[in-house]
């Protein structure tokens, strides 16, 4: 079977490609990483240092003309998180718009002009967006599925936890692939029993194996345009309908609760550190250390607003210093720089109490060691790259899963 040409769109530093050109079945053709509101565009940098500057666009893509971007098999991405209301202009009532600069409707864009669309999708995003906003849980990720299915596109989805499948961060995400009508697992899926599909067969199923429960499917209809489900879906109920994995095909929405099932090896922080060769100024001072200690324990306490408005403050302590034989904590964009944090890892090490390095945060995420290293890049940036990253390890073994279930279902056609 020929590799997947590859479209990925908000590339950061390069995450998905990553995981999904070291099963050998993927081969990116074109990508784009623009970072909004700053003029040195350093993620971008470190993509093209790694993977070249072929094919590789630095411009917001909202601004990218459809035709620029090559025919592919596959479009990926870790698009943000935003509000994905839409509404439709006055002059023209098919006419779609969601806020500006909110990027999931340049996916659409893409998608709906493309006249060769790709057969598959793979995305990435929070595992709140299974859920948000709070005033109409679930509305956000319906509209998505809507405007997909639109697109002539079903969808399976599956919110993941890295560490619960032996990999070194608690790092919690949904991931969600779509599959074009003309593809021959969209055939599959259209006649196979959902249930199966959910717990053996389909693709997150193999990538990540989940506990056969006795649990019944729920299952919905999603009608409604997408100015109706906008403006009503779910609206006063207090749970989102979407489980934490299911699949939407013609129409209709299959969910469960996936609990999951792996014995395999697990790595853990420890297994992260580097020996040696770490510098003194990854090292808490002590100076510094009795407010890292105040941070980092639990509170209760009257604190004062701005306005002059007292309220009473609690928080609980946080494991300090962190684990060394668990999963980490998720990795945020603000882990890197001295000053002392609730957030930010402090692990023991034989020499003190230190931050963790740039090449650890970078283990991880399960990318190669000094990924990010280049010149001009500070480590402060370094460690908000791997708060914005994605856990490689997943990618890889979904884009694995995909490709055996491409050749299994064409086997099948």
């Amino acid at each position: 079977m020929k590799k997947l040409k590859v479209i990925e769109l908000f590339a950061g530093v390069g995450g998905f490609r990553l995981g999904l050109e070291k099963t050998g079945f993927y081969d990116v053709v074109w990508s784009n990483q623009w970072e909004p509101g700053t003029k040195a565009q350093h993620a971008s940098m470190v993509y093209e240092a790694r993977f070249g500057s072929k094919n590789h666009s630095n411009e917001d893509i909202a601004e990218v003309s459809t035709s620029n971007i090559p025919d592919a098999d596959m479009l990926v991405g870790g698009f943000p998180c935003q509000d994905y209301s839409v509404a439709t202009t006055l002059q023209n009532s098919k006419g779609l718009i969601g806020k500006k600069g909110v990027l999931w409707w340049s996916i659409h864009r893409i998608l709906s002009e493309k006249k060769n669309k790709p057969k598959y999708l793979f995305f990435e995003n929070v595992d709140r967006l299974l859920k948000s906003p709070s005033s109409q849980r679930g509305r956000d990720f319906a509209i998505m599925l809507k405007s997909l299915e639109e697109l002539g596109y079903a969808v399976e989805w599956r919110i993941i936890n890295a560490a619960d499948y032996g990999m070194p961060q608690r790092r919690r995400r949904v991931f969600f692939l779509g599959y074009h009508k003309s593809s021959s697992i969209f055939k599959s899926l259209k006649t196979m029993d959902r249930c199966q599909w959910l717990y053996q067969t389909g693709t997150m199923a193999q990538a990540f194996p989940i506990e056969k429960q006795a649990q019944p499917i729920n299952s919905f209809v999603l009608d409604g345009n997408l100015i109706s489900i906008s403006n009503n879906f779910n609206k006063g109920e207090k749970l989102s309908p979407f489980q934490n994995t299911g699949v939407f095909i013609n129409g209709k929405v299959f969910t469960i609760k996936a609990v999951p099932s792996y014995h395999g090896k697990r790595m853990f922080l420890g297994d992260v550190l580097q020996n040696g060769d770490v510098t003194e100024d990854f090292f808490l001072s002590q100076q510094d250390f009795p407010k890292w200690q105040y941070l980092k324990g639990a509170k209760k306490e009257i604190r004062t607003a701005k306005n002059g408005f007292t309220y009473n403050y609690s928080e609980g302590g946080m494991v300090f210093p962190d684990a060394l034989d668990n999963a980490s904590r998720t990795i945020i964009t603000g882990e890197g720089g001295k000053s002392p944090s609730r957030f930010k890892h402090v692990v023991h090490t034989p020499k003190g109490l230190r931050r963790l390095t740039p090449i650890e945060l970078e283990r991880l995420n399960m990318f190669p060691d000094n990924h990010t290293k280049l010149e001009g890049i500070s480590d402060t940036k370094r460690a908000f790259f791997m708060g914005n990253a994605l856990v490689v390890g997943v990618v890889n073994k979904i884009g694995e899963s995909l490709n055996y279930q491409i050749a299994n279902s064409l086997r099948k056609a």
